[in-house]
């Protein structure tokens, strides 16, 4: 049994809706709305996690230079910080807690849209929601999953060039000891914006066209919410 078992009855109630919305309006068009309302539904956590990441983006420099005072003296260096963080009334997982609290939403959707159900069998452009890619046999289903995978790779490209804008703007870290990639990785992590494309290829077209909708709407998001500013790289990334 799949470990996502558990999240069926909320899966359940998430596909009456969207059944609900397919009365209305077709049936790709009820999940693009579904995902927006579930999206704006969680805005107020995704604000809660922008403000901690401008805390922790505006005491970086500060922990920076703890760092370089308590160099190899670690217990100066907690008690160095946690006395920072107390004048600042701020804390070092401040927005992390709003960001997984989200988890659970995007896990009860992923399965709505990869587990079989009657909504897959429903048409974008007359192409079946519950088609893999690697199925498609005809020249207008690789045109739709082209244009969605476009989509995708547009948002990556956003989020990629608002990573290295980032981490160009992020103080320079002390190389930690018994971490000698951390370098290696931190150059890679810009990439991995693009990582949603390689993913959509392994889903159903309904999943694909969640992850561009609920993706979209995480980029749109994070530049209203750090406009004027440069958004800091995030600690998890949630699309």
């Amino acid at each position: 049994m799949s470990v996502f078992a558990v999240l069926d009855p909320a899966v359940g109630l998430a596909h009456d809706v969207v059944a609900s919305l397919a009365h209305l309006v077709p049936t790709a068009l009820a999940i693009v709305l579904f995902t927006v309302c579930v999206r704006l539904a969680l805005h107020p956590l995704a604000r809660a996690a922008a403000r901690g990441e401008k805390s922790r983006a505006r005491l970086a420099p500060k922990v920076a230079e703890l760092n370089r005072k308590h160099k190899g003296k670690p217990e100066k260096l907690q008690a160095a910080l946690a006395e920072l963080y107390r004048e600042e009334k701020a804390s070092p997982f401040a927005g992390c807690l709003p960001m997984l609290i989200q988890i659970p939403f995007f896990s009860v959707m992923y399965r709505l849209f990869t587990t079989p159900n009657d909504l897959l069998g429903h048409t974008l452009f007359g192409v079946p929601l519950g088609l893999h890619a690697g199925g498609a046999q005809s020249a207008a289903q690789w045109v739709v999953f082209g244009a969605l995978y476009a989509g995708l790779a547009a948002v990556g490209y956003v989020n990629f060039r608002r990573a290295r804008r980032a981490q160009a703007a992020a103080p320079k870290q002390p190389a930690q000891p018994g971490q000698p990639g951390q370098a290696g990785l931190m150059a890679v992590m810009p990439y991995l914006s693009f990582g949603t494309v390689l993913f959509a290829a392994l889903v159903p077209l309904a999943a694909a066209l969640y992850l561009l909708t609920t993706s979209a709407w995480s980029a749109a998001e994070r530049g209203w919410l750090h406009r004027g500013g440069t958004a800091p790289v995030p600690a998890v990334a949630l699309i």
